[in-house]
């Protein structure tokens, strides 16, 4: 059992360099991969798509508060008025890049709860197969369908939540099941 702790711990530079190796999205496991090396890649992944959106988060509030200081300048005196179009327009952008990082954070972050919930109710390969049904379940629980390339109730738009929601089981395919040649 210590093995396992010391797979799931990444509290020292051995792990943190696996955990880069088992993140990456080119990832292929052999067949005889361990449940356990399983899991613990798609909880690297996460974590790495979790740490990217936090970045992308801080990056889009700063662009936001470049743009809102931007838009203060247009209310000085004799700025001209596409000057201030342009800046609203900015400014709308920065706001949507801003909501849509946050959604994409708080989505990773209830993808990274949903595995622990299963990896604490489920044990080896169960909690993939777990993990996997749930998140399925919870995508077509919000009225969305897997079987085509757009969520149901959005057919010409697809939101952060969804696509992040699919990209987790999309790892998930590609990490928790043995590769087929």
């Amino acid at each position: 059992m210590g093995n396992e702790e010391l797979v799931f711990n990444g509290s020292t530079d051995e792990e943190t360099g696996s955990d880069e190796l088992l993140s990456d999205d080119n990832l292929r496991l052999p067949d005889s991969a361990n449940v356990l090396v399983r899991l613990h890649a798609v909880r690297a992944w996460l974590t790495r798509r979790h740490d990217e959106a936090t970045i992308e988060a801080g990056t889009a509030a700063l662009s936001l508060q470049q743009a809102m200081s931007g838009a203060v300048d247009e209310l000085r005196p004799r700025r001209r008025a596409h000057q201030q179009a342009d800046t609203a327009e900015l400014l709308g952008r920065a706001q949507q890049q801003l909501a849509e990082a946050q959604q994409r954070l708080a989505t990773l972050e209830e993808a990274q709860a949903l595995l622990e919930d299963c990896i604490a109710h489920a044990n080896g390969a169960r909690a993939l197969v777990e993990y996997y049904l749930t998140v399925e379940q919870l995508i077509l629980d919000n009225g969305y369908s897997l079987s085509g390339d757009y969520p149901t109730s959005r057919p010409t738009q697809h939101t952060p939540w969804y696509d992040t929601m699919v990209e987790v089981l999309q790892r998930v395919e590609q990490i928790g099941t043995p590769q087929e040649d």
